[in-house]
């Protein structure tokens, strides 16, 4: 499927309920013949105003991120778990994942990329589960910067869970760890 296929079938769905309080469905953007996948969690509200991901506060930190590694919005492929906003910034719930994900799968069945970076908890578990990643650890906090080697019919991919931008505009100091570990998608690359 392409993405243009997979595009519209985002924009005509009413799969859960999120669709009825959206402003923008909020596909993904970027160089889709990258082997470099970033996925967020879901819109928020300048996302879903705009139908673009990462365009907020986060989305400045993100961008200082991938700058700080030479690369630009232009050079990744962005997207989210979610294609629609939460209302109040909620965190996804398990049905909305379940019924949104799809969309994503075939994103990164189109792509097949060879770089997956997660960003927050939600991206990472669902990640981690659909390559067979097992781990006793499931918070970010514990997750962040290591690399999760996988082997599939493309052949590999490396998983890296990141924090997501957003901590670094209630806790500051946390930019230092998200550019520590942007290094280390730099060296993958």
């Amino acid at each position: 499927m392409e993405m243009k296929e997979i595009k519209q079938k985002v924009l005509n769905c009413t799969d859960c309920e999120l669709h009825k309080s959206k402003t923008k469905y909020v596909f993904g953007e970027g160089d889709e013949t990258t082997q470099l996948m970033f996925i967020g969690e879901a819109p928020g509200a300048n996302e879903d105003k705009q139908g673009r991901p990462f365009v907020g506060k986060a989305g400045k930190i993100f961008d200082e991120l991938l700058g700080s590694i030479d690369l630009n919005r232009g050079d990744v492929y962005i997207c989210n778990i979610l294609k629609c906003r939460p209302p109040n910034n909620r965190n996804p719930q398990q049905n909305e994942i379940e019924a949104c994900t799809k969309y994503l799968n075939a994103q990164i069945d189109t792509m097949k990329p060879t770089i997956i970076c997660t960003m927050g908890n939600f991206a990472t578990e669902f990640i981690l589960k659909k390559y067979g990643v097992k781990t006793e650890e499931k918070r970010i906090s514990k997750l962040h910067g290591k690399i999760f080697k996988v082997t599939n019919l493309f052949g590999s991919t490396e998983i890296v869970p990141l924090y997501h931008p957003a901590v670094a505009t209630y806790a500051p100091e946390m930019k230092t760890v998200l550019m520590q570990d942007m290094k280390i998608v730099q060296r993958l690359l």
